[in-house]
């Protein structure tokens, strides 16, 4: 049976940046707090934990005094920014560049559009840690939606201006695109800007190739991960026979026992050593 690897998978640039982040604090022995889970991988996160990494949520960020908190790549609303510094806390700023910078561009555009009767969307996934982070920077005025199917819910006779949640598919940021262009009023003004990170959008063509080549494809992914869904779905368009599996103890042997081939691939939030524990344990069983 041959067994690989997609190179092409594992944590993309912000979480890469953001775990060595973490690392590099714990290894001067101080206590580092991380708000939110650092990665939206469960087996990553537990082995950082027993590094000493210490994971809270925003109640217990609120309690918190002369601390030092990690913020993860996803970002964070202003109001964040503010209690660390009621707190006395001391921020390691882990957020995405990529993040920042949209967050920075959202900000811009809601503070020269006061007065406006402008509509600020998003395209992302309510509730998000990024998306959070994005709505917060205009005062939660900002709508979300987050599929083309919501569209409706916008006021075609205001203007609007679209952006994007980093890891959302670039087809469905398209086909919203088109569907405003279709039914906004000629009195009202439509801007939009493509802010889907290609590090991540890239992935979704090479992940179908990878999956056609092989007889099974094994995507591992924390539950949590919106992106590993999005691969893991693309993968099934072109693969029946790809499964979803958190870690190796998940793997059911008996789907891949008639395979001569099988990939192995992964999130953005999956991390290659779990990709690779996934590879040993078919190889070692019996």
């Amino acid at each position: 049976m041959k067994i690989e690897i997609d190179q092409g998978s594992g944590f993309c640039f912000g979480v890469t940046r953001a775990i060595n982040k973490a690392e590099e604090e714990l290894a001067q022995g101080a206590t580092l707090y991380c708000l939110g889970d650092i990665v939206h991988n469960g087996k990553e996160c537990d082995r950082l934990k027993k590094l000493g990494l210490i994971t809270i949520d925003h109640d217990t960020f609120r309690k918190l005094h002369h601390a030092k908190v990690l913020l993860r790549a996803h970002g964070e609303p202003p109001s964040t920014y503010g209690q660390a510094e009621k707190n006395g806390i001391d921020i390691i700023d882990a957020t995405c560049p990529v993040v920042l910078h949209l967050q920075e561009r959202i900000k811009k555009e809601y503070q020269d559009g006061k007065g406006e009767d402008r509509q600020i969307v998003i395209f992302g996934k309510n509730g998000h840690a990024e998306v959070l982070g994005l709505v917060g920077q205009t005062e939660g005025k900002a709508i979300v939606i987050e599929s083309p199917e919501e569209v409706d819910k916008l006021d075609f006779g205001r203007d609007i201006c679209l952006y994007s949640q980093t890891t959302k598919p670039l087809e469905g940021f398209r086909r919203i695109v088109e569907y405003i262009r279709t039914h906004i009023s000629p009195e009202a003004t439509f801007r939009y800007y493509d802010t889907i990170c290609r590090q991540v959008a890239n992935r979704m063509p090479h992940i179908r190739e990878f999956a056609t080549r092989h007889d099974a494809v094994l995507f591992v992914c924390g539950k949590k991960s919106s992106n590993g869904r999005v691969l893991y779905d693309e993968c099934r368009k072109v693969n029946p026979k790809s499964y979803l599996v958190d870690a190796a103890d998940e793997i059911e042997f008996d789907k891949l026992k008639d395979c001569g081939s099988i990939g192995i691939c992964g999130a953005t939030s999956t991390p290659k050593w779990l990709m690779e524990e996934c590879a040993e344990a078919i190889r070692n069983h019996k």
